[in-house]
């Protein structure tokens, strides 16, 4: 028996000095019968009308926040009640599509259908976002584990040149660039679960690779390799919590989540420092392939699938064979052409070169990211020599001056959750109650003042042989002004 779906019906937006604007939209007759009742007895002068997802949010990639919330409604103020607001007064409600055999359409069975990710048990949303932030910690963590090492590793094979020995390390950002263009559309066809677990598996395989490398040429291809694999839980993460969490409930996931890309990259050389100087360099990356294995092994089991548009395809397949009815499409993909695995590929690697080619903010903002991801890892890479040469220091104590860094990123988090709100807040009320996304880019300008103070105090004091501490703290501007920087981009 089929399920009622949403009927369609235009609403007319009064209240504006422009043309009247109509909006059709799909949703349950009943709620907007009472929710217009109870508008029009607080102002009668207000109007209620349902705004569907913009179309050109429906193609982003999975890491996209908002990309499955079909409809939000809203009130739309006149002139006459807009002007008593300071700020926006926005009734949110969430709405998913329901199946309507007698239309062809598929979606959930109703709205609190078990099967749709949103309505999943709370302790089973946290299990499945526990699965992935692990993951999301141990492929940061390998990115620098072997920094401390690379000494090692340089005596076995015999290589002397201190350019190519720290590309041995900073080779596996490069997979972090390439990965994300072909991981992300094709989550968008087949799903996060298989995605995640067939670069998780190919991270895992790549680490073994690394243990038994003969030399440094292929060390440095296995390196990227394991790259590769090792982004795609930094690339489908963000599109699990907004699969699994609703807008009011993603800050703290996000923040659990970002865990492992924040204290990864600290953690590694600590632990990498001790393991090779302990057990050999290999050993890092067997110690990599055991914790990276058994957490692949974890998700393999544990994870479900969570993209909604996913699950109601395989629904929609599922009924058209059950029911003979090869005329039923799923909601989701009732107003798009299906599309091939190569031109989502296509797709994906082409979006991203329009972006940052034709848009000079993008252009600009990315060129400077990248100049600061390479200074951390510049310093992830000279560190050891640094304490090692200038200190006489061991390499599993050098491991530890790598923790004014983290220390660094620590004190940026707390500055980042006691400033941006509050500064989005005050200039939100300055702009007539609108938010405006640039609104968080003032933190952005002045904290990333304190990035080039950390090489300045870095670099003289630990040339001129000043106490191991001054360097070490000198580290913490730079992470400071690092997390600032970057954050008001995830935010918004």
């Amino acid at each position: 028996m089929a399920t009622n779906a949403w009927p369609k019906e235009s609403l007319k937006r009064q209240g504006s000095d422009s043309q009247d604007q109509y909006m059709t939209a799909a949703t349950n007759p009943e709620n907007i019968t009472e929710k217009k009742s109870n508008l029009q007895a607080e102002d009668s002068n207000e109007q209620l009308y349902v705004r569907p997802l913009p179309k050109e949010l429906e193609g982003r990639h999975a890491s996209d926040d908002h990309e499955e919330q079909p409809v939000v409604l809203e009130r739309a103020f006149s002139r006459r009640s807009a002007a008593t607001q300071t700020q926006s007064n926005h009734d949110h409600h969430q709405l998913f599509p329901q199946t309507d055999l007698d239309q062809g359409i598929v979606g959930w069975d109703r709205q609190d259908d078990p099967q749709n990710p949103l309505n999943f048990p709370r302790g089973r949303k946290w299990a499945l976002l526990s699965l992935v932030s692990a993951i999301t910690f141990v492929s940061p963590l390998a990115s620098s584990m072997f920094a401390p090492a690379v000494g090692f590793m340089a005596e076995d094979f015999g290589v002397r040149e201190e350019l190519l020995l720290s590309f041995t390390v900073s080779v596996y950002l490069l997979g972090y660039v390439f990965g994300p263009l072909f991981l992300a559309p094709l989550s968008e066809i087949y799903g996060r679960r298989i995605v995640l677990c067939s670069a998780n598996c190919f991270f895992v395989v790549w680490q073994l690779g690394c243990a038994l490398a003969p030399n440094i040429g292929l060390l440095i291809f296995f390196r990227f390799l394991a790259g590769i694999g090792g982004s795609g839980c930094l690339t489908l993460g963000a599109g699990v919590i907004a699969d699994l969490f609703v807008v009011e409930e993603r800050g703290l996931a996000t923040s659990i989540w970002s865990l492992g890309p924040l204290f990864g990259p600290v953690v590694g050389p600590i632990c990498g420092g001790f393991i090779a100087q302990q057990a050999g360099w290999r050993w890092v990356f067997w110690v990599l392939l055991i914790t990276s294995g058994v957490t692949t092994l974890g998700i393999e089991l544990l994870n479900k699938e969570t993209y909604a548009r996913v699950l109601i395809r395989w629904k929609t397949k599922r009924l058209s064979k059950e029911l003979d009815r090869p005329d039923l499409i799923s909601w989701y993909d009732r107003d798009t052409e299906p599309i091939s695995a190569g031109r989502a590929l296509a797709h994906g690697l082409h979006r991203p070169m329009q972006m940052l080619f034709k848009s000079s903010i993008v252009f600009v903002l990315s060129t400077y990211m990248a100049i600061v991801y390479g200074l951390l890892y510049l310093l992830f890479t000279t560190i050891t020599s640094v304490f090692e040469g200038q200190y006489n220091w061991s390499p599993q104590i050098t491991g530890l001056a790598y923790l004014g860094i983290g220390i660094g990123f620590f004190v940026g988090l707390a500055a980042i959750a006691l400033t941006s709100d509050r500064m989005v807040i005050k200039l939100t009320e300055r702009n007539g109650g609108k938010f405006e996304p640039e609104m968080r880019m003032p933190l952005m300008i002045f904290f990333a003042c304190f990035i080039p103070v950390s090489f300045f105090w870095y670099g003289w004091t630990a040339e001129k042989k000043v106490h191991w501490i001054v360097p070490i703290v000198g580290m913490i501007p730079f992470s400071f002004g690092m997390m600032v920087s970057f954050y008001p981009f995830r935010l918004t």
